[in-house]
């Protein structure tokens, strides 16, 4: 039977497009998604016949050049912004750091950076890092008990020195989605940029950082199916003033390549392309999305009380990632017991969310469950089933 859940979605023909999905159900999408075979055959193919650089007139470099332009373009439409305004990088990680240093040669000693307690280490070190060189302040948002950003400490620390409000869309660890829209409002109205790390919203929920007045926005492909890479959006008005670090004869048009370092690795754009037409493919997040959001309710429906479920109860308010401990297990026990029964999950302490993991309240470590639109419910239940034996072993 196809499962459709509450979305057009067909999983079994989704699965069936993904080598990596037989037996083993993984569960642990926000430490990177699997790539549907498509995506690894344009790569390969890339390799094969688009091995060059830009600027030459033969056929590889033309093809080099091909691939590129799609992608901008195809990062463009998934970001909501111009082609021109699109950055690629290695990482979101190194682009953070890129970007982060080119904002920061018009920063003053004593200016501030308001950062989200909530966020991952990638979205905070390289202010921290900056802060160091540059005698810069760098304050962290409080959040409310329930993981949510606490607005009013947001408004109390802005002030006439904050340069930048950076905070994530969605938290990696627990799920928690920030109301990204106010959050720019606010840092707008108080003269800082509004600088957004979407790597695990992107995953889950549609982007338009024009609705929501990002000026950068950062994410990463392989946490929505595709190849390990970053990308970055940078709002034109204010990126072109931004003075880059690159080689001096590389491209300074269009835009956004100003700010791209070397050779950029076409045959991941290549797949990062192929990763697009596949999400089109399958009706987009318009499908994906409800159907997302039906895995996740029927997860919190069916766990007994001794799952202890971190951040908000429901799914109002997040995407389907869930932080948990089993009473009485200790997490990499969890884990390690769930990897027997085929269910791929990860315990970890901080989940690389430092301020994120001293307010969570476990002593050590905890299970991290992360679904995505190719998990089927039949994993759900499976799961659910597991938690269980795990408890009464």
């Amino acid at each position: 039977m196809t499962e459709t859940l509450s979305s057009s979605l067909d999983v079994a023909a989704v699965r069936l497009r993904f080598s990596s999905l037989r037996d083993f159900a993984l569960l642990d999408a926000p430490g990177g998604t699997q790539v549907p075979d498509e995506v690894g055959e344009a790569i390969a193919r890339a390799l094969r016949e688009a091995s060059a650089n830009l600027g030459a007139g033969y056929a590889t470099s033309r093809r080099v050049g091909e691939i590129l332009e799609e992608a901008e373009r195809k990062a463009a439409r998934f970001l909501g912004c111009g082609p021109h305004e699109v950055i690629f990088g290695a990482n979101m990680t190194s682009l953070d750091f890129t970007l982060t240093r080119t904002a920061g040669r018009g920063f003053r000693p004593g200016d501030e950076i308001l950062v989200s307690s909530a966020d991952h280490d990638g979205g905070v070190a390289p202010w921290l890092e900056l802060a160091h060189d540059r005698d810069l302040v760098v304050r962290h948002i409080e959040l409310l008990d329930d993981t949510t950003l606490d607005f009013a400490d947001l408004e109390r620390k802005l002030g006439p020195r904050t340069r930048v409000v950076a905070f994530a869309w969605a938290s990696n660890a627990v799920g928690t989605v920030a109301d990204a829209r106010r959050v720019c409002q606010l840092a707008h109205e108080a003269g800082a940029l509004a600088w957004i790390d979407a790597v695990h919203y992107a995953a889950h929920e549609p982007i338009d950082v024009r609705e929501v007045g990002a000026d950068v926005l950062l994410c990463s492909p392989y946490k929505f199916c595709g190849p390990h890479m970053g990308m970055a959006y940078g709002r034109a008005e204010v990126i072109e003033g931004w003075r880059p670090y690159k080689a001096r004869p590389a491209p300074t048009t269009p835009l956004g390549r100003r700010f791209e370092t070397g050779t950029q690795p076409y045959e991941l754009l290549a797949g990062f392309n192929a990763t697009i037409d596949y999400l089109d493919s399958i009706g987009g997040f318009e499908a994906i999305v409800p159907y997302e959001r039906a895995l996740g309710q029927r997860f919190l429906d069916g766990i007994s009380g001794a799952v202890t479920v971190y951040g908000l109860p429901g799914m109002a308010g997040r995407v389907p990632t869930f932080l948990v401990n089993v009473a009485g297990v200790a997490a990499p026990d969890v884990a390690a017991r769930l990897a027997e029964a085929q269910i791929g999950v990860w315990a970890h302490d901080s989940w690389y969310s430092l301020n994120l993991y001293q307010r969570l309240g476990y002593a050590d470590k905890s299970v991290r469950i992360g679904f995505i639109h190719y998990n089927s419910t039949g994993e759900v239940d499976r799961l659910i089933e597991a938690l269980e034996t795990v408890r009464k072993a």
